[in-house]
């Protein structure tokens, strides 16, 4: 029981740091970044450069690439962006 709980805390402090970083929105293509359902997902929607984020969680595919779980700061859909185009 003691271990689940400590896993659980562990748990919870490694979501709140994420929660708490600030990113910005940085794709060098210029186009807006696309935010998807899941890394390599459906697109939900599109974020421009310079859009405030806050970085939730990070993940890797099969691929090996990072992905970023983001909630925009401002009007936006929550969802995975390429982690490479995020300024934090």
């Amino acid at each position: 029981m003691k271990r689940l709980l400590l896993a659980c805390c562990l748990t919870a402090a490694t979501t709140s740091a994420f929660a708490q970083a600030v990113c910005v929105v940085a794709d060098p293509t210029g186009t807006p970044l696309n935010v998807r359902t899941a890394p390599n997902g459906s697109i939900v929607g599109a974020l421009y450069n310079g859009t405030r984020v806050s970085l939730l969680n990070i993940v890797a595919d099969r691929s090996g690439q990072t992905w970023a779980l983001i909630a925009p700061l401002g009007p936006g859909k929550r969802g995975y962006v390429f982690r490479n185009y995020l300024a934090c």
